[in-house]
């Protein structure tokens, strides 16, 4: 089961995609080509087969990525917390 998605997650994600979203994204696109590179072919490949507009298909998943990473992280920090 996936972590819930702290509000100030998600305000603090969009904040950094909403100041220029063409580069939060095409930073995304070679953060995940490095960390799981296997995940970022599957994103690029259902952009590109569906019908929907690849750009905002991609800047999607890279952001539901972001937020599940960042969700993690401050999980596992807290658990080292005690």
């Amino acid at each position: 089961m996936q972590p819930l998605i702290s509000i100030e997650n998600v305000e603090k994600v969009v904040s950094e995609i909403l100041k220029d979203t063409h580069s939060w994204r095409k930073g995304m696109i070679h953060y995940i080509k490095n960390e799981n590179p296997e995940l970022n072919t599957a994103i690029i490949e259902i952009a590109q087969k569906t019908d929907l507009d690849p750009k905002a298909t991609a800047l999607g998943a890279y952001m539901a990525y972001k937020l599940l990473e960042n969700e993690t992280n401050y999980m596992a920090f807290e658990d080292e917390q005690g």
